[in-house]
């Protein structure tokens, strides 16, 4: 089967992100579960300029015969909003990490790959940028998401004589914290369950939808006339953010009309 090393049991793992004791917890837990070497790396992608953690991530790896890179870390918009609404602040972020730790993370580990011309590079997009035709009041974050999939697809194909595959693997729904969605349904599973159906796709088309459901609302996206799902995206994305600032009201006139939201809010990073 395609890249047999990323279905290999036993393999060790890197784990970066940038809460060190969220990360300890879960080598902790890998380690014990599966009996792997498990390292730790605290990175905060987003708070920190890529040339204060780039070579960080070389000196990590370069002793490394990285086999699978997973680049994971993710941000969205804490609630739909229009893009002239959004601060600055918030647009930076979101380029910074969907896209400029993509970028860097993918350098550091790519030369070693086509050196020993095998390996899989595995980005987490979004049904956002994929399925859907459009994502308004999301526009920087189906933006970004889309530059992963251009991205990923451009760079399969340059680097397929090396060995290499370059997937981006989009998710719709997922019962996260990034999506505010707490139990998992058919069309929202589990992590695990994401993960797993993930796991099976690795090292095949560039583009992929792995999470079964998730592949058959592609299909009957693509089969509808783009102007009915893109007044639906619209209709839809405008009820949630209406449904935000309600909420903000409600808790507004709950406080006694001493809170309230801004325009527009930091998104909330999904791992």
């Amino acid at each position: 089967p395609p890249l047999s090393l990323s279905l290999r049991p036993g393999l060790n793992i890197l784990l970066i992100s940038r809460t060190q004791s969220k990360l300890a917890t879960a080598a902790a837990e890998i380690a014990a579960a599966h009996g792997v070497q498990t390292d730790t790396l605290a990175i905060d992608f987003g708070a920190t300029l890529p040339s204060s953690w780039v070579p960080l991530v070389a000196s990590a790896v370069g002793p490394l015969d990285v086999g699978v890179l997973v680049n994971n870390v993710g941000l969205s918009y804490d609630h739909a909003e229009y893009y002239d609404a959004l601060d600055d602040e918030t647009v930076n972020a979101l380029v910074a990490i969907n896209v400029q730790a993509t970028n860097h993370m993918t350098k550091a580990v790519l030369p070693g790959m086509k050196a020993r011309r095998r390996g899989a590079v595995v980005c987490i997009g979004s049904a956002a940028a994929t399925v859907a035709p459009s994502g308004p009041l999301y526009a920087v974050y189906a933006g970004t998401k889309a530059y992963v999939d251009m991205f990923c697809r451009s760079l399969d194909l340059e680097c397929s004589r090396w060995g290499v595959s370059v997937q981006n693997q989009a998710p719709a729904y997922v019962a996260t914290k990034m999506s505010k969605i707490r139990k998992p349904t058919l069309d929202a599973p589990s992590p695990a369950v994401w993960a797993a159906a993930a796991a099976r796709h690795i090292g095949y088309e560039p583009t992929s939808v792995p999470y079964w459901y998730h592949g058959a609302m592609w299909g009957a996206v693509g089969g509808l006339p783009l102007c009915v799902v893109n007044a639906y995206l619209l209709s839809f994305h405008e009820w949630l953010r209406a449904r935000y600032y309600k909420k903000v009201e409600r808790e507004a006139r709950g406080a006694g009309g001493g809170g309230g939201g801004g325009a527009a809010s930091k998104g909330k990073k999904a791992r």
